[in-house]
């Protein structure tokens, strides 16, 4: 008898302090406006040319510069002349970050999904290819003066923000109780004319860019996956596989058969060799920062950001041997102002210094690279660049530029187009 009393003072235990009561919270908070799925795979579609406002990653194939602007889409600029680059078209892709080339297809991410965009003909760009649902559930950049309401993911993909006063059931436990805080969001968006692009080829990316291709295999990036892409049939991008790449991964760059991320607080080396299953080297540690990575040769290139959520006040260019990739070797390290981009081109190294402008030097002796700048233009907030057969394309705050850089004594502007124009 004494047992079955125990038993039952524990039962009632369990089930009074599992109970619950119903409240309304009301609050002022960022409120999602909602694209409804449907309406998302509706809406790629080629507009007249638009201003830049928010120009983010930056993209060359076949005399063609593609400029994501955030969230937004795609402007291709006709490069044929790069001293008078033309606007001649939007490519409206809602949700766009990173994009890439190869061929006459563009790949390009929207929200939760990865399109194939036809771009052989640049009056007549058309989708031609969706992968769904294969993408982290990300939201646009919110006011962080406010929470967010609560996210209905059945409803669509969080498009914009209202903030206004929003009620909300909440429940109270009477034990203690954690919310399920949903994973993947980000508040750092994580910064008509004739003829195309031909059939043959892979475009050219910034250091920034989270997309790279190799062969007939796309890879796309985020924090800590690495999505794997077969693009055999170019129209018709196949989901193969996601892979574990680490954790706070922000670049992707690709050299012959070797993947470089550079992640938070180091570079990560693959062999992709086998396309579908990389291969881990070795990683390079290095203090909290934001870092792109460029490689040439055996010395990759690195550029560390201090500050806001990079998480240090360091400020770097480091220099890295990878003779032997599964031993990477710090070679120097150089101090800089605020670096986000950078690129090479033979021994021209060109960073992007933040508020320093840019910053062209001669790499040819990479042990006494700080002696040898050759060019500085401190009125552009830079971004990330692209030098491609003697031009340097470059995304700034205010805009693209363009510099011919032939001659290394005499760097000079080609062209500009100004954000708003």
């Amino acid at each position: 008898m004494k047992k079955k009393i125990l038993y039952l003072l524990l039962f009632l235990t369990v089930v009074i302090s599992g109970c619950s009561d119903r409240i309304i919270d009301i609050f002022t908070a960022n409120s999602p406006v909602y694209m409804s799925y449907e309406d998302l795979r509706q809406a790629v579609q080629q507009k007249a040319a638009s201003d830049l406002i928010n120009p983010g990653k930056i993209y060359f194939k076949d005399n063609f510069i593609f400029i994501v602007e955030e969230m937004k889409g795609i402007h291709v600029i006709d490069n044929s002349d790069p001293a008078n680059p033309v606007n001649i078209t939007f490519i409206e892709v809602p949700g766009n970050v990173d994009i890439a080339v190869k061929g006459n297809i563009l790949y390009a991410d929207s929200y939760i999904d990865m399109v194939a965009i036809d771009v052989s003909d640049m009056g007549n760009v058309r989708e031609v290819g969706r992968v769904e649902k294969i993408l982290p559930y990300t939201l646009p950049v919110f006011d962080e003066e406010y929470p967010l309401a609560r996210i209905d993911q059945d409803e669509g993909v969080v498009v914009g923000w209202e903030v206004k006063q929003v009620r909300e059931e909440i429940e109270q436990y009477y034990y203690p109780y954690y919310r399920e805080v949903m994973g993947g969001w980000t508040n750092d968006v994580a910064k008509g004319g004739s003829g195309g692009v031909s059939s043959g080829g892979i475009g050219v990316g910034g250091s920034m860019a989270r997309f790279g291709i190799s062969e007939n295999t796309l890879y796309a990036v985020d924090q800590n996956t690495l999505h794997i892409f077969s693009i055999t049939n170019p129209e018709t991008p196949e989901h193969k596989k996601d892979f574990n790449a680490g954790w706070g991964i922000e670049t992707l760059f690709i050299l012959d058969k070797h993947m470089f991320l550079g992640s938070q607080n180091g570079m990560r080396i693959y062999d992709i060799s086998v396309p579908n299953s990389p291969m881990y080297l070795s990683d390079f540690w290095h203090v909290t920062g934001c870092d792109p990575v460029v490689v040439q040769d055996d010395i990759a290139y690195i550029t560390l950001r201090g500050g806001n959520r990079c998480g240090n006040n360091f400020n770097l260019l480091v220099l890295v041997s990878i003779k032997n990739m599964r031993k990477p070797v710090e070679l120097i390290s150089y101090p800089m102002e605020g670096p986000y981009g950078l690129g090479i081109d033979g021994n021209l190294l060109f960073i992007c210094d933040g508020d320093a402008g840019l910053k062209v030097y001669d790499a040819k002796d990479p042990m006494d690279i700080a002696n040898h700048q050759l060019a500085r233009f401190p009125e552009i907030i830079a971004y990330d660049v692209i030098p491609f057969g003697g031009v340097l394309m470059l995304i700034g705050d205010d805009g693209l530029y363009q510099y011919d850089y032939q001659d290394v004594n005499n760097i000079t502007l080609l062209s500009k187009i100004q954000v708003g124009q």
